[in-house]
């Protein structure tokens, strides 16, 4: 189905195999497509697609027009970057993705494929937020206008849990050895 803008929502018929190849690819669920309608041509985003729950298949495709003076709001693909490079990872430390993707708010000539997240700067207990997200121009997250309290974490590096557990066993070892001790002079 098309819906949006002065129109009313017109049912589509698609092929299966056009749209599932359309779907490999990361960009088609944040880009602008041409539908042909009728004897003419509408401009639409992807919103919503339900996929059979046994099978692999698309059952229903919900596109919704657009019009190039009006903001939208779409969810962005989140790529993060130069993790492998950085100073926490490689002290032992883990990259916990808090997030894969994020709603954004543009116009439809700024819409982005997708947002970079850049890791490079992050040790061990540093963490990105939305915030400190570079945004292309003319983007905006909705969410940061809600205050400080939505300005959630993107990314976080967190220490290994072979070193946590490292320090556990060595510790409970303790513990261990003295309880026994306890034990053995009653």
């Amino acid at each position: 189905i098309i819906y949006g803008g002065d129109q009313d929502p017109q049912p589509l018929t698609l092929v299966r195999k056009d749209l599932e190849k359309a779907l490999e690819s990361e960009a088609f669920y944040s880009q602008i497509v041409t539908i042909k309608v009728g004897g003419g041509a509408e401009k639409a985003i992807l919103k919503d697609l339900q996929r059979h729950p046994a099978k692999d298949r698309v059952m229903h495709a919900d596109f919704m027009r657009i019009d190039a003076k009006v903001a939208l709001k779409v969810n962005i693909q989140l790529h993060f970057i130069n993790e492998e490079t950085a100073p926490g990872v490689k002290g032992g430390g883990t990259a916990s993705h808090n997030m894969t993707e994020v709603e954004i708010s543009c116009l439809p000539a700024d819409l982005p494929e997708y947002i970079e997240v850049d890791c490079s700067a992050l040790d061990i207990g540093d963490s990105i937020h939305l915030s400190e997200l570079s945004l292309p121009k003319g983007v905006e997250i909705p969410a940061l206008a809600l205050g400080e309290d939505h300005d959630s974490s993107v990314v976080t590096i967190l220490a290994s849990r072979a070193s946590k557990s490292d320090e556990g066993e060595e510790e409970g070892g303790e513990e261990i050895g003295g309880g026994e001790e306890a034990a053995s002079e009653e």
